[in-house]
């Protein structure tokens, strides 16, 4: 699962997920390849869906996406968090939390297959 590390402006660092709002005329498949490309720089070969899940701005839809060939890049620094890294975490890894876990939050997700 690709992670991405962001700051904001007062210096606070965190890790979250590809993902973001859905534009007009999109669909939200259209949307998961337009902000997985956006943000990490890969392609969704195939995105799909799992849920629903209420966020504090209204609904967000997880899915769960293959990618194709490369390695996650950053992109462009447009508006809000200033992304300042990126990390493949294995699956096994990823959790609700601890000290070695990365925490998951409901959001669009690009999962590297094996």
């Amino acid at each position: 699962m690709v992670h991405e590390r962001s700051r904001r402006d007062g210096g606070r660092e965190w890790w979250t997920l590809p993902g973001g709002g859905i534009d007009p005329g999109e669909t939200a498949e259209d949307a998961v390849r337009r902000e997985v490309l956006e943000e990490v720089g890969l392609v969704v070969k195939e995105a799909r869906y799992l849920q629903d899940f209420p966020y504090p701005s209204g609904m967000t839809s997880v899915f769960a996406c293959t990618v194709g060939d490369g390695e996650p890049q950053l992109g462009p620094h447009v508006t809000g968090p200033e992304p300042i890294g990126l990390y493949w975490v294995p699956l096994p890894d990823v959790g609700p939390g601890g000290a070695d876990l990365v925490p998951v939050f409901p959001m669009i997700v690009a999962v590297r297959l094996e």
